[in-house]
């Protein structure tokens, strides 16, 4: 089965640490969103601007190209919180599965905490939590709830997609 994954979530979700050791799991490639960020983006979220969708789609289709040029697997961390956001990547690349990192309020708070130095504040978690639309049963997923080690997550989405091969 070939792994292509996008590790979703809000802010402070673990969607890097997550996504880099389920690509090592895995043995594919891994990329974080943060990384294709332009330089405005990242000036507009450090002054504690949330992003409108004239700065994502940009970033959405270079996120796609990625996923695109990995049919053979990959795991992209990316936040994807609205439905037409993880459209626009499947478009793309039709065959990924996204894994949403969820977790209460408090756990994500208390992660964000330990990240100092990271351009996205933690001011903007109430708008992330606001702008997040669950997966809807038609979206091939899997979500997984953060308060838990990332080994145990990991092992969570491999028992879920072994699950999900056997049908």
């Amino acid at each position: 089965m070939s792994h292509l994954l996008v590790v979703m979530g809000v802010s402070g979700s673990g969607k890097s640490t997550v996504g880099a050791a389920l690509a090592q799991r895995l043995r594919v490639p891994f990329a974080d969103a943060d990384d294709f960020h332009p330089e405005a983006n990242i000036a507009k979220m450090s002054r504690g601007e949330a992003l409108d969708d004239s700065d994502r789609w940009p970033w959405l289709e270079v996120i796609g190209d990625w996923l695109a040029d990995h049919p053979d697997g990959g795991v992209m961390s990316c936040s994807a919180l609205r439905r037409k956001y993880r459209d626009q990547l499947r478009h793309h690349a039709p065959a990924t599965t996204f894994v949403l990192l969820e977790g209460a309020r408090e756990v994500i708070e208390r992660r964000q905490a330990s990240r100092p130095g990271h351009f996205m504040p933690a001011s903007l978690l109430t708008s992330q939590y606001a702008t997040l639309e669950p997966l809807e049963p038609d979206e091939d997923g899997i979500v997984i709830d953060v308060d838990q080690g990332v080994d145990a997550i990991v092992q969570a989405y491999v028992d879920a997609a072994g699950g999900r091969e056997r049908r």
